[in-house]
């Protein structure tokens, strides 16, 4: 038992592992705003939908959005996120600037199809 309090938070976890502990933590400490940066990298497919579900839970996606208390901003470069979290914007940052924001399954699709330089011409600035 003494080997297991005195070894480092996250020591010999897979990357799945890990990230439930990272979300553990964060449902514990409650925040009233999440910053996650690729919450699904390095995460099997199984564990991107635990995960999914974990932030919906914690963003309060159950509650209507003027009744939620908390908030969050989740950056992604792949998208796989969105297959099992629903987003309420989406924005492109290049560069420093947001070049494009909106619908954010629609700016994955566009980013996919044609590319970042089309966010460059985006008509939602």
């Amino acid at each position: 038992m003494e080997d297991f309090l005195a070894r480092d938070t996250n020591v010999g976890f897979s990357g799945g592992e890990i990230k439930r502990s990272e979300i553990l933590q964060l449902k514990v400490q409650q925040p009233d705003f999440l910053m996650l940066d690729e919450p699904e990298s390095g995460v099997d497919l199984e564990n991107i939908n635990l995960m999914g579900k974990e932030i919906a839970g914690l963003l309060e996606k159950d509650v209507h959005i003027v009744n939620r208390r908390r908030s969050g901003l989740i950056i992604t470069h792949t998208g796989y996120i969105l297959d099992y979290l629903e987003a309420d914007q989406g924005h492109v940052l290049i560069d420093g600037r947001i070049r494009c924001h909106g619908n954010p399954r629609e700016i994955l699709r566009v980013v996919k199809e044609k590319g970042y330089g089309e966010c460059m011409r985006c008509k939602q600035r």
